[in-house]
């Protein structure tokens, strides 16, 4: 999907950036070496960049209860047995 038509910054555009690291408009925006033109497109950047971000939260917190939690019984009996 096009975000900015001025740009053809697209929500892959946006994703890649976002995975790569960025964490502003402005940043996703020189990730595809363009800048915002004539601003429509500023308010979807902000609320994807938040929405990739919240998911990119999420799933931190999520593997980092994971490594917490014990192995079921039969996972450790594969670990001790390796």
């Amino acid at each position: 999907m096009v975000i900015c038509s001025c740009n053809s910054l697209t929500h892959k555009d946006v994703e890649s950036a976002v995975a790569h690291g960025a964490t502003r408009p402005s940043e996703i925006y020189a990730a595809k070496r363009c800048k915002a033109q004539c601003g429509n497109c500023v308010p979807g950047v902000v609320c994807m960049l938040k929405e990739m971000r919240m998911r990119q939260h999420k799933a931190a917190e999520a593997a980092a209860i994971a490594a917490s939690l014990p192995l079921p019984a039969m996972a450790q009996a594969e670990v001790l047995s390796a």
